[in-house]
Parts: C-alpha cells; sequence; structure tokens
C-alpha cells in the first residue's frame, strides 16, 4: 500500500507540475493586447509595440528578446537604424525558446530612400527579411517619400542620408512614389509582406497614392505627441481607413542624445505641470498618460526602453482611460514642433511644407 501511494502521489505531483507548465504556456501563447484591424487584409496590429530606433548594434538582439519576454508583440525596425541582423537574432531566440511563434509577432521594417526605383525595391525588400531572418514583414513601409541616389549596400550599408560623405552632400533620382509602390505591392504578390504602408507622408501626397494604389496603404506612420498632434493628418487617414502609428511619443525626450537643440530648447512632456497632474490622479506615469493620450485616440505607439520596469510600463498603459477633458488639456499642448523633419538635413528637403 505504501508504494502504490507513493507512486500515486508522485504522479500526482508530476501531473500537477506538468499542468502548470502548459497553463503559464498557454497564458503566454493567448496574452490579449490592444489591437488595430488592418483595412485591406483585416490583420491585427498591436496597438503597443517596440521600437528599435537607436537601440546599439551591441545590445539590440537582446534588448528584442526581451521586449519580446516581457509581453511585446510588435518590433518596429528600418534598413535605416542598422541593427536588423541584430534585431532579427532576438526575434529568433524568443521563438526558439518558446516565448512566442513566428504568427504571433507583428514585424515592421522600412525601405530607405536610396533604393526606391523599381531595379532596387524588391532586391532591397529580400535584403532586410535576410538580415532578420523572415520569409515576411507583417508590415512593409516606406520610410520617407523622398527619393535618394542609389548607394550599392555592398559599399556601405546602410547608406544613411549622405551619399559623398567626404564632401557631405545629398543627390536625388528622379523616382515617382507611384513607381516604388508598384513593388511594394509586388512585394505583397511575392508574399515578402502581409501590409504595406508609408510613413513621413503629407496630406496631399497620401490623398494621390490612394487614388492609384492598386493595394491600398494600411498603415501611416508619423511623428506623434503633444507638441506635434497632426489631427488633420489623423482625420483623413482615418476618413481613408488607413491605421496610424505614432513615433517618438515622447516629443523632445527621443532627440536629446541627437544634440538637438529645437529639444534641448523644449520642455521636457515628463516634466509639464498638465502630464505631471494627469499622472498623479490617476496614479500612473507621465510616459503611461502620454501613451495612453495616444492609444485611447486610436494612434498605435512603438516606445523604446532598456530599462526592465520602464518596458513593462510603457506596455500595460491601456488599463485606465482619461476623461475627456484630460485628454483635450494634454492635446492643448500642442505648438506644431517637430522634431524629424527632413528640413533640418542637409540638402534641405521641405516635405512638410
Amino acid at each position: 500500500m505504501l508504494t502504490n501511494s507513493f507512486f500515486s502521489s508522485t504522479s500526482t505531483r508530476t501531473l500537477s507540475r506538468t499542468l502548470f507548465s502548459l497553463s503559464s504556456l498557454i497564458s503566454k501563447r493567448t496574452m490579449v493586447t490592444p489591437s488595430v484591424t488592418l483595412s485591406g487584409t483585416g490583420r491585427q496590429m498591436p496597438l503597443v509595440g517596440f521600437g528599435i530606433w537607436k537601440v546599439p548594434q551591441e545590445t539590440c538582439a537582446e534588448t528584442v528578446y526581451n521586449a519580446i519576454k516581457s509581453g511585446y508583440r510588435l518590433i518596429d525596425g528600418a534598413q535605416d537604424y542598422g541593427n536588423e541582423k541584430e534585431a532579427g537574432e532576438g526575434v529568433r531566440k524568443a521563438i526558439a525558446d518558446g516565448l512566442v511563434t513566428r504568427e504571433e509577432l507583428f514585424i515592421t521594417s522600412k525601405l530607405w530612400n536610396t533604393f526606391h526605383s523599381k531595379e532596387n525595391v524588391l532586391k532591397l525588400t529580400k535584403k532586410s527579411l535576410d538580415d532578420w531572418g523572415l520569409d515576411y514583414f507583417d508590415l512593409w513601409l516606406i520610410h520617407f517619400p523622398i527619393a535618394q541616389k542609389y548607394v550599392d549596400p555592398a559599399e556601405r550599408y546602410p547608406p544613411n542620408l549622405l551619399y559623398d560623405v567626404e564632401k557631405g552632400t545629398m543627390e536625388f533620382e528622379d523616382v515617382p512614389i507611384s513607381e516604388t509602390w508598384s513593388q511594394f505591392e509586388e512585394a505583397v504578390k511575392l508574399g515578402y509582406a502581409k501590409n504595406i504602408g508609408v510613413s513621413n507622408f503629407a496630406g496631399a501626397l497620401l490623398i494621390d497614392l490612394y487614388r492609384y494604389a492598386k493595394i491600398k496603404p494600411s498603415v501611416l506612420q508619423i511623428e506623434h505627441h503633444p507638441y506635434l498632434t497632426q489631427p488633420q493628418m489623423i482625420a483623413l487617414a482615418k476618413q481613408l481607413g488607413i491605421a496610424i502609428t505614432g513615433y517618438s511619443s515622447f516629443g523632445p525626450q527621443s532627440f536629446l542624445e541627437m544634440g538637438s537643440q529645437a529639444a534641448l530648447d523644449t520642455p521636457l512632456l515628463m516634466n509639464h505641470d498638465v502630464i505631471t497632474t494627469i499622472a498623479k490622479a490617476h496614479s500612473r506615469t507621465p510616459a503611461q498618460v502620454i501613451l495612453r493620450w495616444a492609444t485611447q485616440r486610436g494612434v498605435a505607439v512603438i516606445p523604446k526602453s532598456n530599462n526592465p520596469q520602464r518596458l513593462g510600463e510603457n506596455l500595460n498603459h491601456t488599463d485606465f482611460d482619461l476623461a475627456q477633458a484630460e485628454l483635450d488639456a494634454i492635446s492643448a499642448l500642442n505648438i506644431g514642433l517637430r522634431f524629424n523633419d527632413p528640413a533640418d538635413w542637409p540638402g534641405h528637403i521641405y516635405i512638410f511644407a
């Protein structure tokens, strides 16, 4: 009887541990995060993602892995960030370790300005996929509506802004957006991208694209924070059925380390009385309030942090609502201040004129 009882209790304990492990795994796999339904495909894009702009190559793989481990399912990258290979390593490790499946992730990347011509779009789309170690992007964006002169990736990658680094000059190509977009549509047909969209487009250009596009843009990514609310741009996107992702959600905070004079001269949103007062009223951090101001209005966000606590705080900010008066007070901080403006580049490109 002792032996039978022992084996019976041992089996019960083993079964309990197994069920607990399965329960934990299922809990991770079925984690519900707010999402946006993308027009055209009906696919779900997480409302909160993790952006890898300015994440150093040497820490990017670990940073992306930790972001996924923390619960992020959208990773937002770009060719110009110079860390796609490392980001892909983090993604593959997360999948290999059973944190997620590929289908549970939403990977975004962007075509750089130097690859807009029909000879280069698909070739460079495939390069990015190879760098990430992926078969497809969930979202593939035109980074800027600017066609710069081609730079061979074998010679310099990412090409960054300058064509001639020694002279500090930029050069351009006469490539219309229609040519680039037709190749994006081909990328969808070839299975390279599930959804396609644009970034940093002004209203008139977006309307023009929408008229001739056979596959409509699913997402528009724009700079968006309380100092730059862009209400008309958001209204237009909603009118066209295009989802909005806002980058640089914390305004000047993202540009301080770049030495931006505009950022240095601008009060930090995190310290603004309007933000801190609302944060105190809700027992939340200023960052959570700023992010909630965006997501409660249907704008997706892609904040970045290397701090584990802030990683969690940024992700878990959608479980409270701001009053309309609070939303309005934050929106009233708008001064039309754009920090990421090609007019400030060496070539002074006035795409937002």
